[in-house]
């Protein structure tokens, strides 16, 4: 029995589970995959939005603004790094104009400061590497970039140490009031509570319409990237937009803060929403349009590709708050772009919410703060060797691309809500991340998995479930390993 049950552990049900972790109350986090962090929050362009896109007087703009300015001190608290690079809507032709007007007008409306129309050359002083044939653009300088796995990670480890509880592999399958309480059915169990906050994603309108005649809809909507190696790291210094579309907000060309470049993304309405494939018509439509922003985008350096999928709801707009047929049903539904952004304002709302209707007290023991692991690439060569002297995994590169130990994917698979897969791992270290894609690294890895974990070598999967990595071990005479 607990207070409160949040389903769905992606960026806003861990945000909430932090939230709700400021207060006395007894709370569980479902997640239907094998780890925290397996749908729309591990797979989106990592932009912390300025606001000015969003239709004014709804609730994405609302919450894209607020939650705007809470990242400063979420990121601080929870040491996941943040960069105010700026953004840049850029216009390519004279007939743009108007529209970067009209996007000023409205982020002003949302209540967006710092908003100005710059021209040619100004431009090109900021980005020497754009196209020529930018006319102007929209100078947003409350545009950021972070780490959407980083953050969803870092909320979730405070949560946990704060006293929330994460179950895994734990799909809901059903959700009823039975009395005065809500009974939830998972792969995990049966489990009863005061509340339940749906946080479930891509599936937010099924868990919704189980309880609630206000139902709504979600229509996937695939979005597919490439990742330019970090060699080309400067290459961008701002986020840099087209004119956006009723799909979206177009593609865009943007530094992540961990130094690579992403290409994209597409807007593509698709009927599966797990398919995260990538495609050859998506992929040349991404290079076809993010030509416009990078001309001479270099092929030979893509590392990879990857597709994402939003939760587009049919209401066009989040779904946040108490079901009004549903007491104590509360939702995050359709949060797609800017829900990353939103997501501390978010969090926050539906704690305090729950919590309010619940009568609970704050904790007075409550500690915001969460340090992450010490990454080996970002140390001074005397913190190396501080590091390697405190622990000799330290001199253990895995990693050979991002420079990655052997002490941080223990660390990773130790530390709350830690990783149990390789994906899981590497949203957590890196490891596999770099240019060569695990190619190296990949069996050491599973040796460090199975020591941790205690598990044999075919037990390994990629994400859970029947990814498994291997599907033969076995052991020669001579003591050998042969996978």
């Amino acid at each position: 029995m607990f207070d409160v049950i949040i389903i769905g552990g992606g960026v806003i049900g861990c945000t909430t589970a932090r939230n709700l972790a400021r207060y006395d109350l007894n709370v569980a986090l479902l997640e239907k995959a094998s780890d925290i962090c397996e749908g729309q929050s591990k797979a989106n362009t990592a932009i912390v939005h300025g606001g000015y896109d969003a239709k004014p007087h709804t609730l994405k703009a609302k919450y894209n603004v607020t939650g705007n300015g809470m990242f400063d001190k979420v990121c601080s608290e929870l040491d996941v790094p943040l960069k105010w690079n700026t953004s840049l809507v850029a216009a390519f032709s004279e007939s743009g104009i108007p529209k970067l007007e009209e996007l000023k007008h409205q982020g002003e409306v949302n209540g967006v400061h710092g908003l100005s129309i710059i021209g040619r050359d100004e431009i090109i002083r900021r980005e020497p590497n754009i196209s020529r044939s930018v006319c102007a653009a929209l100078l947003v300088t409350n545009g950021g970039i972070v780490c959407p796995y980083e953050l969803t990670i870092a909320n979730a480890e405070n949560a946990a140490e704060n006293g929330v509880r994460f179950y895994r592999n734990a799909p809901v399958t059903k959700v009823e009031k039975d009395g005065g309480q809500w009974r939830v059915q998972s792969g995990a169990g049966t489990f009863t509570s005061r509340a339940v906050i749906n946080c479930a994603g891509l599936y937010s309108d099924v868990i919704n319409n189980m309880v609630s005649e206000n139902k709504f809809h979600i229509k996937p909507r695939r979005g597919e990237y490439y990742i330019i190696d970090k060699s080309y790291a400067g290459t961008f210094n701002a986020s840099i937009f087209q004119l956006p579309t009723k799909m979206g907000k177009g593609i865009l060309v943007t530094p992540t803060v961990d130094g690579t470049l992403l290409v994209g993304p597409t807007a593509e309405d698709i009927d599966d929403r797990d398919d995260t494939r990538t495609t050859s018509g998506g992929l040349a439509k991404a290079l076809k349009f993010g030509s416009a922003t990078w001309e001479h985008i270099p092929m030979r350096d893509v590392i990879t590709t990857f597709a994402g999928i939003r939760a587009h709801c049919d209401r066009d707009d989040f779904v946040i708050g108490e079901a009004q047929d549903a007491p104590l049903f509360f939702n995050a539904g359709g949060v797609e772009s800017p829900g990353l952004t939103s997501s501390p304002a978010i969090g926050e709302y539906l704690a305090d919410s729950a919590a309010e209707k619940l009568g609970a007290k704050a904790k007075k023991n409550f500690n915001p703060i969460r340090k992450s692991i010490p990454k080996f690439r970002e140390m001074t060569d005397r913190e190396r060797a501080q590091a390697i002297a405190s622990d000799q995994d330290y001199a253990k590169i895995v990693c050979r691309c991002e420079t990655v130990t052997e002490a941080e994917i223990r660390a990773s698979i130790r530390r709350p809500v830690g990783a149990r897969t390789i994906d899981g791992i590497k949203r957590r270290t890196r490891t596999g991340m770099g240019r060569c894609q695990a190619g190296f690294c990949t069996p050491a890895t599973i040796k460090i998995l199975c020591e941790e974990l205690g598990i044999s070598p075919l037990e390994v999967t990629k994400f859970g479930g029947e990814s498994k990595m291997l599907d033969r071990y076995l052991f020669d005479k001579g003591g050998g390993n042969h996978a």
